[in-house]
């Protein structure tokens, strides 16, 4: 496939509704959308895609019913030991966007797992955005920033966006080039706000436990249309707009 996205993003959205359409628990939603991941995760790495993000769990989700979190956090670690041997073998590398020490033991023990055994594979990275938020992410990074300077080792005038994207989850990684979302919403939801600057956004109406590869692949062949001009002028000269 020609002119690949390197990073794509995903918001996997739409769980709930899914199920309720079914009139079955949310929860019944949420193990459904496991086989829309792992069909995802394969055909991103299959396609040589450099990084892909899923965002698993926000800073917002505690909001929840206990009970659902409970579940989602049980997924999760039942996500990790069925997926983690195939993972490995295929390449690629798990990475976590967010403060997950916050979460379960049996969770964190998991994630850790994961992290730890895949840490040397040079295939896709896998970000796993978990108790993750964008405003949380930056406020961190501005902290970390601020007691440099507080320190005598960074002076305010050298701080600039190269120096600022090291203190973030995705220091070293790509930004994304396309984020995907799923079940019609039209909106970021505190997602890699830094992150998606100049990213194509492809609002998809599958709800996420019916996104498969077919929609993927429709995902990236609209990415692969578009005129990507981070501001400038595309080849022809023409384009008024500023994206």
């Amino acid at each position: 496939m020609d002119k690949l996205p390197q990073h794509i993003a995903i918001i996997m959205d739409g769980n709930g509704r899914w199920a309720k359409k079914r009139f079955m628990p949310r929860t019944f939603g949420h193990r459904a959308g496991m086989s829309s991941l792992k069909q995802v995760v394969e055909t991103c790495s299959e396609l040589g895609i450099s990084c892909l993000t899923v965002f698993a769990f926000s800073t917002e989700n505690w909001k929840r019913p206990h009970d659902e979190i409970s579940y989602l956090m049980s997924l999760l670690v039942e996500y990790i030991n069925k997926e983690l041997k195939e993972l490995h073998q295929n390449g690629i590398h798990i990475k976590v966007l967010g403060d997950y020490r916050n979460l379960p033991p049996a969770s964190v023990q998991a994630i850790d797992k994961a992290v730890q055994k895949t840490a040397a594979n040079q295939g896709m990275v896998l970000n796993i955005a978990i108790n993750y938020g964008a405003r949380d992410e930056i406020i961190k990074a501005v902290q970390q920033i601020a007691t440099q300077v507080k320190q005598g080792q960074l002076e305010p005038e050298d701080i600039n966006e190269y120096h600022f994207k090291r203190f973030l989850y995705t220091a070293g990684l790509p930004d994304p080039d396309l984020l995907i979302r799923t079940a019609g919403e039209m909106r970021i939801s505190n997602f890699l706000l830094w992150q998606i600057a100049y990213a194509e956004l492809w609002f998809s109406p599958v709800m996420w436990p019916e996104f498969n590869r077919e929609e993927l692949l429709k995902a990236i062949w609209e990415f692969q249309q578009r005129d990507r001009r981070f501001g400038g002028l595309n080849v022809d000269g023409q384009g008024d707009s500023y994206a």
